[in-house]
């Protein structure tokens, strides 16, 4: 099977630019930034707009915007051109505050209205412009198709399908044959996304799809290194990985914790690089994610809720992973 681009799914508290970078390094061709609100950023809120802080490493540079009123998205399009790469339109999130806003998914469910809001993006965008979806709202027929048509011929460069409905959520199964139908009726790339988490199951979804890339989400939370696990696992990928080092003499149950603790202290460094004392603003959702699934987590996530400065973090999460690294040691 031919190598298809991984992509890191843009993630809300998760994919900042510390993550992206990390992701990038554990084997992610292209990332896409937190989705970010054209309200705030329009407002010129400075935390919206720290959202799409990038660095020369990350290339391209995809900031992606969500919105539910059609100026505000224009003007952030056009405001952002100036700087990206590629700018991607979010009509996939499913969270309930962004679809009461009639923003994310629910457009979906008025596509004349969506249409018209990417055509007018392209319009006052001087690179190219993409979309997210799911394949509908989940109430009555999936309209992802039938608007994927419409924003091809609207000049759309790439569209990224999330094989559920807004009404699922994260739930049931990603619906991998709709995307592969979409694949066979556009002729622009078309990036699948739902329920890859592994070599295996990117493997059975491009036979399926026949998709133009992968975007990887949940499985990437406290996971980056599930980018070069799916290359190596199908082949893509021969250089030793990062973190080969600290494997070596430890048994499988121990591989885990050893390759997190990697990924962790990479993290860690990478937002003192980019953040200084800004840096805890996502720590500690990503401290929790990185010792999630090992012995003690449970325990270890109580302590971590009550710990307030981002020293005492960082320092908690390496040795909770240098013990569970430790204790798995291969004994000859």
């Amino acid at each position: 099977m031919d190598p298809v681009p991984l992509y890191l799914a843009p993630m809300a508290g998760v994919t900042d630019l510390p993550f992206r970078l990390l992701a990038k390094e554990c084997g992610a061709d292209i990332t896409v930034t937190e989705f970010t609100a054209a309200a705030g950023l329009n407002r010129d809120d400075a935390r919206s707009w720290r959202r799409l802080e990038s660095d020369p490493r990350e290339t391209p540079f995809i900031p992606q915007i969500f919105g539910g009123v059609e100026e505000e998205m224009v003007g952030t399009t056009r405001a952002l051109s100036s700087v990206a790469d590629i700018i991607d339109l979010n009509f996939g999130c499913p969270a309930p505050k962004v679809c009461r806003n009639s923003a994310g998914a629910a457009l979906l469910g008025d596509p004349d209205r969506l249409v018209s809001m990417v055509r007018a993006c392209i319009a006052a965008s001087d690179v190219p412009v993409t979309v997210k979806v799911r394949l509908g709202t989940g109430s009555g027929p999936n309209t992802a198709r039938s608007i994927a048509l419409r924003l091809q011929d609207e000049g759309v460069y790439r569209i990224a399908v999330h094989g559920r409905t807004l009404r699922q959520r994260y739930s049931g199964v990603a619906d991998w044959e709709e995307i592969g139908q979409m694949v066979q009726d556009l002729s622009i790339p078309v990036v699948a996304n739902g329920d890859v988490k592994d070599a295996a199951s990117a493997f059975h979804c491009l036979e399926v799809t026949k998709a133009a890339g992968i975007m990887i989400g949940r499985a990437a939370i406290g996971n980056p290194d599930v980018f070069l696990r799916i290359k190596k696992g199908l082949g893509w990928e021969t250089k030793p990985a990062p973190w080969e080092d600290l494997v070596s003499g430890i048994s499988s149950e121990g591989k885990d914790a050893a390759i997190k603790l990697w990924c962790w202290k990479r993290y860690c460094e990478l937002a003192d690089e980019m953040y200084g004392e800004r840096r805890n603003s996502h720590l500690k959702r990503h401290a929790i994610s990185f010792t999630k699934g090992l012995e003690g987590a449970s325990e270890m996530r109580v302590k971590l809720h009550k710990t307030q400065g981002a020293n005492e973090l960082i320092q908690s999460v390496t040795e909770f992973l240098e013990k569970s690294t430790q204790t798995k040691k291969i004994i000859m």
